[in-house]
C-alpha cells in the first residue's frame, strides 16, 4: 500500500504546531542562534530568600531539559516536513527499504525502519 503522504504532512504539521505552542509556553526562539532557550519565571517580589531562588533555578533547568528536548522533536518534524515530498521519504536511512506503516503511524517523522532504529 502506498504511503499516504497528504496525511503524513498533516500529521507532521498538527505535531509541529503543538510542539511550538508547547516550547512558547516555556521559552522563547532566540532570533541570533536559531535555538529555544528557557525563559526564568517571573519574580513577583522583589526579595526572595535563597529557597525561592533555588526553587527558581530548579524550575528553569527543568524547563532548558524540556526545551532541548521537544527543540530536537522539532527538528526532526522540520526534516521530515522538506522531505515529505521526496521520493526517499519513508524509506530507511540505513538500508533504504519502506519504514514500517505502523512505525510511521505512531512517528511520522521517523527516519529508519524497526531493525534500524538504533543505528
Amino acid at each position: 500500500m502506498p504511503l499516504d503522504k497528504k496525511k503524513i504532512k498533516e500529521e507532521l504539521e498538527k505535531e509541529r504546531d503543538i510542539l511550538l505552542e508547547e516550547m512558547k509556553d516555556m521559552g522563547k526562539l532566540n532570533p541570533e542562534t536559531g535555538e529555544w532557550e528557557a525563559t526564568p519565571e517571573e519574580q513577583d517580589i522583589p526579595e526572595a530568600d535563597q529557597n525561592d531562588m533555588a526553587d527558581r533555578f530548579s524550575n528553569f533547568e527543568e524547563k532548558s531539559s524540556m526545551i532541548r528536548d521537544l527543540g530536537a522533536r522539532l527538528n526532526n518534524i522540520l526534516r521530515a516536513l522538506k522531505g515529505v515530498n521526496r521520493e526517499s521519504f519513508g524509506k530507511c536511512e540505513v538500508c533504504k527499504k519502506p519504514i514500517e506503516a505502523a512505525r510511521l503511524a505512531a512517528n511520522p517523522a521517523a527516519r529508519t525502519c524497526k531493525e534500524h532504529l538504533n543505528s
